[in-house]
């Protein structure tokens, strides 16, 4: 509900203004009064809220059974929903504000017009925002402004966090159920992920690789994400259990270091990341298992958290992970009353 707020006043707001540009550029001046410029805005507020709250739905858990169909008809089902509402809602504004009636020739050319335009609109926009959520919105910008055609070296923070046991699940469940879990799985945490600042920079069979630029200034959302990916599993065990048997477990590392970041392929193009960096943070989640701990992080992305902070902290001391011949300090972090 929280992160919804800041973008429903936006939009409220940027609805009034369109709603009152409207009534300057279309209606004549000898209607230009402070009512029905009142009138113009709260009418542009309603379909712009209209229409967002169509999006949310379709952005909900609610919304499970169209994201079953293909892309393309979940498009088309999305767009006339959207069309229906808001052009049903312009008719009733229609009705409320300005006290006018509902003519036939209103509902046999004005309304269809509008169904229509509403219907193309949001197919453009829904289109573009699928887009978005294929190469990711940060990704996307980056590509277009040309960033990463040439390799360009980064301070990152990255985050491999891994489900545990999915082999063995995949035994008992079948694959395509444990395809099922998972995706729910990702889904349900990317809420944790975008609140905390993280770009999901890939999905890798049943793990997810998390990034941030590094802050100039110490900040505990690096580890923060992972603590609220814990209490957002918890909060929907009893679902998991009901639907899957089972609460999905999780371990992941975290580092911090440099990253080489370029554009790679040609028939398909993906922004992909080279360095050590990346291999530490995968050997540390895969050092968890190890340690029995659900959380480690190195000592270069320890120093970036801020001193003092609520955490309980287990220094495991210079350790060698697979695959490496230099040693590097882990520490395991929980919250203080998950310390183990």
């Amino acid at each position: 509900m929280r992160r919804n707020l800041v973008p429903t006043i936006v939009i409220a707001v940027l609805g009034l203004m369109f709603g009152a540009l409207y009534r300057y550029l279309h209606d004549p001046a000898n209607e230009a009064d402070i009512a029905n410029y009142l009138r113009s805005s709260l009418h542009g507020a309603g379909l712009a809220l209209a229409g967002w709250a169509v999006r949310l739905y379709f952005t909900s858990r609610s919304s499970a059974w169209v994201r079953r169909w293909p892309l393309a008809v979940e498009l088309i089902i999305r767009s006339i929903a959207m069309a229906v509402v808001v052009a049903t809602l312009a008719a009733a504004l229609e009705v409320i504000l300005y006290d006018q009636r509902i003519d036939r020739s209103w509902l046999l050319h004005d309304y269809p017009l509008i169904i229509g335009l509403t219907f193309f609109g949001s197919m453009l926009i829904g289109a573009i925002y699928e887009l978005v959520l294929l190469v990711g919105g940060r990704t996307l910008v980056n590509v277009m402004l040309g960033r990463y055609r040439r390799p360009i070296r980064e301070e990152r923070v990255l985050l491999f966090l891994d489900l545990v046991g999915s082999t063995t699940l995949a035994e008992r469940m079948g694959e395509v159920r444990v395809q099922d879990l998972l995706t729910r799985f990702f889904y349900d945490i990317d809420q944790a992920i975008v609140a905390h600042g993280g770009e999901v920079h890939a999905y890798v069979g049943d793990e997810v690789i998390v990034t941030w630029p590094v802050s100039a200034r110490p900040q505990r959302a690096y580890v923060d994400c992972f603590f609220a990916i814990q209490d957002r599993i918890a909060a929907l065990a009893g679902q998991y259990s009901k639907e899957f048997g089972l609460v999905p477990q999780f371990r992941a590392g975290i580092h911090a270091g440099p990253v080489v970041i370029s554009e790679c392929g040609d028939s398909r193009r993906q922004v992909a990341y080279f360095g050590d960096t990346v291999n530490v943070a995968a050997r540390l989640q895969a050092h968890c298992k190890e340690a029995g701990r659900p959380l480690l992080v190195s000592g270069a992305l320890f120093r970036l958290l801020p001193n003092g902070g609520n955490l309980a902290v287990d220094a495991l001391g210079p350790t060698q992970l697979r695959g490496r011949s230099a040693p590097i300090e882990i520490f395991a972090v929980a919250r203080p009353e998950h310390r183990a």
